[in-house]
Order: structure tokens, then C-alpha cells, then sequence
């Protein structure tokens, strides 16, 4: 069994425990600093959206656009964050119940 470790993650002020390897977390702490900073842009773009609706854009518009964010590097993370965030979209759904 690999070696994972819990790190808390935040996602529009809600934190949200995972395990990782250790050698994904500066990349998954960076991904999850981007998502959070294109919620805020969604928040001040799009005024009057639920907080849902921000977090779910932020993450299609950074799932499906890999390579803008964090260049040909980022390409080759895309079944990593494919996994991290179908694992994100099952706890947010599970949270917002």
C-alpha cells in the first residue's frame, strides 16, 4: 500500500481532508490555490450566483483547460486531476446534501 498522507485542502472556505502522496502535495496545494483564486474571479465576473455555482465553474474551466494553467507540465497531471477532482466533486456533493 503506498504511503499517503492527510493534508487539508480548502475550496471556497470549506476545508476538506485527503490523502495524497507526499510527493503530490506542493502540486495538488497549487492547483487548489488556483481553483480558489479563479472562484474569487467567477464571484466578482458573475455577482449574484450561488457559491455552488462558482466552485463548479472554476473547476470545468480548470479541468478542461489543463495547459492554460500551469503549462505542458500541467497536460501530463490531467488523470491525476481527473481523480483529485472526481474525489472533490464527491465531497462537495456530499456536503452541500
Amino acid at each position: 500500500m503506498e504511503n499517503l498522507i492527510p493534508i487539508n485542502i480548502v475550496v471556497a472556505d470549506r476545508s476538506y481532508r485527503i490523502k495524497i502522496n507526499p510527493e503530490e502535495e506542493e502540486e495538488v496545494r497549487r492547483t487548489m490555490k488556483e481553483v480558489n483564486e479563479k472562484i474569487i474571479e467567477f464571484k466578482t465576473a458573475y455577482a449574484g450566483k450561488d457559491l455552488q455555482d462558482y466552485i463548479a465553474m472554476a473547476l470545468i474551466m480548470y479541468s478542461t483547460h489543463p495547459v492554460t494553467s500551469g503549462g505542458k507540465e500541467q497536460a501530463g497531471m490531467a488523470p491525476f486531476l481527473q481523480e483529485k477532482l472526481q474525489h472533490l466533486e464527491t465531497l462537495l456533493d456530499e456536503h452541500l446534501k
